[in-house]
């Protein structure tokens, strides 16, 4: 897993083991920062949409389906990950 300080360096020792269920909610956060955003369902005024969050649910943006918003966080050197 690459875990990186908010400067891009590596705060994350080779060969050191990390458990998901002891790591605190700010530690959770931070994990895929830079790296992962989540695409979600949403009903807009204008019907239904899908958003698109950091890692740590700050909203970025909102597309019209599913695929826009795919293709936004690829051309954004990101992955893409769906929330139910």
């Amino acid at each position: 897993m690459n875990i990186k300080n908010h400067d891009g360096t590596a705060n994350f020792v080779p060969g050191t083991v990390l458990d998901i269920h002891h790591i605190s909610p700010a530690q959770l956060a931070l994990l895929g920062l830079e790296e992962i955003a989540f695409v979600k369902p949403v009903m807009t005024e204008n019907g239904p949409a899908f958003a698109i969050h950091a890692a740590d649910g700050t909203p970025m943006a909102i597309a019209a389906n599913e695929q826009l918003a795919a293709a936004a966080i690829v051309q954004n050197d990101m992955l893409p990950n769906r929330v139910h």
